[in-house]
């Protein structure tokens, strides 16, 4: 896929500011236990498919930026990665947690083998994608995700579009996306990533409006063999 502009805009942006975003935005996660509460689920939920599953598999951190929740998912028990399209960002992370795999790349091509991880984080990492950008995203977690793996997204729920040019002490070139709850939620289940729970809450400190956690999994071979024979015989 040729990279848009809106690509370009994002990767220049989170370059300029990785550092500082790193530095301010570290304690996220403190004070906010409904956050840690979905990724914990997601972690059991992505090692309860057990054994030979997919929970023996690896865990990849969409958009990780920093690095600091693919060390929580570590810190979890999962094998986690981290991508990111700011090759900053990846230097930061690769700096602050050396024992962890961090790589640049986009999350519309992943360099990942078709159907080899127990799950996908995608933490905040799609609020800068158009609308209309959001079902071939989702393609490609489905495609690399194991039969019965999980997928954990994080956005901003509402049906808004806001101009951001000044961010962590620079200036920048950003576009920031809310979306519906039940739009994801069926865009998801059209790439065959099936709702298993979700979460909305309300706004914490520097956030603009309710944050919503929709956790989905893609269905075994079994299942969709059988979904195939069921809706086969129902014609």
């Amino acid at each position: 896929m040729s990279e848009t502009s809106y690509l370009s805009s994002v990767r220049a942006s989170y370059d300029a500011v990785a550092v500082d975003y790193a530095r301010l935005s570290g304690a996220d996660l403190d004070g906010r236990p409904l956050d840690r509460a979905m990724l914990t689920a997601f972690a059991e939920c992505v090692r309860g498919e057990g054994g030979g599953g997919a929970g023996g598999r690896v865990v990849a951190d969409l958009g990780c930026g920093p690095g600091r929740i693919t060390a929580h998912l570590d810190a979890l028990g999962l094998r986690a990665f981290g991508v990111d399209l700011s090759p900053a960002m990846v230097a930061v992370a690769r700096r602050s947690y050396p024992g962890l795999r961090f790589e640049v790349g986009s999350m519309d091509s992943l360099d990942v083998a078709d159907g080899v991880l127990g799950g996908v984080l995608v933490w905040y990492s799609t609020v800068h994608t158009p609308p209309a950008g959001l079902p071939p995203l989702f393609a490609e977690f489905a495609r690399v995700l194991a039969p019965g793996g999980h997928l954990l997204i994080a956005f901003e729920a509402g049906d808004r579009r806001a101009r951001l040019e000044h961010a962590y002490g620079h200036r920048v070139d950003l576009d920031v996306y809310g979306n519906p709850p039940d739009l994801i939620a069926g865009l998801l289940a059209d790439a065959g990533l099936a709702e298993v729970a979700r979460l909305v809450r309300r706004p914490g400190a520097r956030e603009a409006g309710p944050q919503a956690f929709l956790l989905a999994r893609r269905a075994g071979d079994g299942e969709r063999a059988a979904r195939e024979a069921e809706a086969g015989g129902a014609r």
